[in-house]
Order: structure tokens, then C-alpha cells, then sequence
């Protein structure tokens, strides 16, 4: 699984790494280190935690959010496969954003729950690309 930075998570999360590094020290978002002393936050863990920043649970004020040419980087929370179509959900920072494509694209692009993925949107389409 992947595991991302306490900066990278930042940026995922639309909040400084200040913030971030907060957070994790209160124990909000579980960490751990690698071989060379880095934190890192699993991508399953940053994946859930940043749904409940996005509901409020950890709001600061003065935090906001804001895409550059309708592009909003983000972390999968949830992929849901059915035969043909596919369901992927994507939480960049504040925003929630889901998006209906086939299951090849899906596939193609290996997305699953924790990874790093940006929603680009135009008009009412939202299309993924894989970080």
C-alpha cells in the first residue's frame, strides 16, 4: 500500500504541513517511520481521515481550497467495480468528487482506495488521472 508524507498528505488534504504534522502528533492520523526516520501515513489511513476533515471534524478556520484550471489532486477514498461501469471517489481537500467511467479505465489506470489520483473537471464530466 501506498504511504505518503506528512507534506503530501498536506497538499491531499489542502492544509499546511504545519497543520498536517498537528494533526498526526495529536493522533488524529496514525503514522509510522521509514528506515530513514521519515513519517509516513498509510494511504488507507490518510484515505478515511481526509472524509472526516471534509465533514468538519477537524476544520481550523481560515483553511480553504482551491483548484487550478478545474483540476483538484486528491486521494481515491472509494472505487466501486461492477461489470461494464465503475464508480471512483476522490476527496480533495474539502471537495468530494465522484466520478462514473468504465470499468476498463479503472483497471487501466490501477486505481484503488488510498492512492493518489486527480479529478479534472470540464463542464459536467469529471475525468481521472492517476498521480
Amino acid at each position: 500500500m501506498q504511504s505518503y508524507t506528512i507534506g503530501q498528505a498536506a497538499r491531499l488534504l489542502g492544509v499546511s504541513p504545519d497543520t498536517a504534522r498537528r494533526w498526526a502528533d495529536a493522533g488524529r492520523v496514525a503514522t509510522h517511520r521509514d528506515e530513514s526516520g521519515r513519517r509516513l501515513i498509510d494511504g488507507r489511513a490518510l484515505a478515511a481521515f481526509s472524509v472526516e476533515v471534509a465533514q468538519g471534524a477537524y476544520a481550523e478556520d481560515g483553511e480553504t481550497y482551491t483548484s487550478a484550471r478545474n483540476a483538484f489532486p486528491g486521494i481515491v477514498t472509494a472505487v466501486k467495480l461492477g461489470d461494464v461501469a465503475a464508480q471512483v471517489e476522490i476527496q480533495a481537500g474539502p471537495h468530494r468528487l465522484v466520478s462514473l467511467l468504465t470499468r476498463e479505465a479503472v483497471d487501466e489506470l490501477g486505481l484503488e482506495v488510498g492512492m493518489r489520483a486527480t479529478a479534472r473537471v470540464k463542464s459536467t464530466s469529471v475525468h481521472i488521472d492517476r498521480a
